[in-house]
């Protein structure tokens, strides 16, 4: 889970907690997948009280043009919960009190069945429960870079070997919502978008509380973002504000830690690129394409992507190895929609 129980109160309810975010291209359309519950097995989607929304900018400038917005039903005695998607444009894809119109309803799976699929005749199509975590990593070298970007040091992995590496996750689930979207929905094959996940929860005093955020794989977990001692709270800004609020930390984290390193030649230059690949925290894809995490291309992700690799070279200069590779995660996904590799998959 490259964004794993990152908050307090993501802690305090694991099923709105982000894990992970994917975007690419399906068998038909654009593929949005949101994971939360980490760790869960089971425990479904927090009901009502709760928004599960995936935000698209369409116009880069990093405010959301359209949501897709899932609520779920408390669970039913078999532990299905039913659920509603719908999607709301322009000023009311930012405003969580605006209704839009219901597109899609389904419900989840139980013990014995993955859940229905929904789809609308032009092509939108969505699923929800309980999948095997595509996340794959190494808790010994996530470990290391994260102190060494803490600490301002390279990374000290004198006894870690490859050999021994395991997959912190290994045999977990999550609870996944995937959506489809035509691309012409998007704006056609080729249109830029930019996505990110959110999680609210509604407040006592009749409003709305964002919970968890997520869009680039491991950037909380590296870097730091959220203090709860200095009443910093990443996960309930937008990413309109990660210039200001995070660029100067991140900045000043990554000159540090490729200064230590020592593998290019101007660490302030490199800090500088760092701050504005990731922030702010936005996936970009090209409607249409391939979809590629890696070093020297980022465009959505996908669900074999080894993410926790091109983040640390690109956080620090040089490569940094787990020793595993997507068949260390749990399952294999599928070729077809919903894509995620079947809950309680083991090698």
């Amino acid at each position: 889970m490259s964004h794993h129980h990152d908050s307090e109160l993501a802690r305090q309810d694991p099923r709105l907690d982000i894990s992970d975010t994917y975007l690419f291209r399906g068998t038909t359309g654009t593929v949005f997948v949101v994971n939360v519950n980490p760790l869960s097995g089971g425990g479904g989607f927090h009901d009502d009280e709760s928004r599960y929304e995936i935000k698209v900018d369409t116009d880069g400038d990093a405010v959301e043009d359209i949501t897709y917005r899932f609520t779920f039903q408390p669970p039913a005695a078999d532990g299905s919960q039913r659920w509603e998607l719908r999607r709301l444009d322009g000023p009311a894809a930012r405003d969580r009190f605006a209704d839009g119109p219901v597109l899609l309803t389904g419900a989840t799976g139980t013990t014995d069945t993955t859940g229905e699929l929904a789809r609308t005749p032009d092509g939108l199509r969505a699923w929800a429960g309980a999948a095997g975590d595509p996340f794959w990593i190494e808790g010994t070298v996530v470990t290391a870079v994260k102190t060494a970007i803490a600490q301002g040091t390279a990374p000290d992995l004198t006894d870690f070997d490859p050999a021994d590496a395991t997959n912190l996750f290994a045999g977990t689930d999550v609870q996944a919502i995937v959506l489809e979207v035509p691309d012409e929905a998007l704006g056609g094959a080729g249109a830029a978008i930019g996505f990110w996940g959110s999680t609210v929860l509604a407040t006592d005093a009749g409003g709305w509380r964002q919970i968890n955020r997520c869009a680039n794989p491991l950037l909380n977990t590296l870097f730091d973002l959220e203090d709860a001692e200095q009443h910093i709270d990443f996960n309930a800004t937008e990413p309109v504000e990660d210039q200001r609020r995070y660029g100067a930390g991140i900045l000043r984290a990554a000159e540090r830690a490729a200064a230590a390193v020592g593998a290019v030649p101007d660490a302030a230059a490199h800090a500088a690129r760092v701050r504005d690949l990731f922030l702010p925290d936005v996936l970009r894809y090209e409607v249409g394409s391939e979809a590629a995490f890696a070093v020297d291309r980022r465009n959505g992700r996908g669900l074999t992507d080894c993410v926790p690799e091109v983040m640390f070279e690109l956080v620090l200069g040089v490569p940094v190895k787990l020793g595993l590779d997507a068949s260390s995660a749990t399952g294999v996904p599928s070729d077809v929609f919903p894509y995620m590799s079947v809950a309680g998959a083991r090698h």
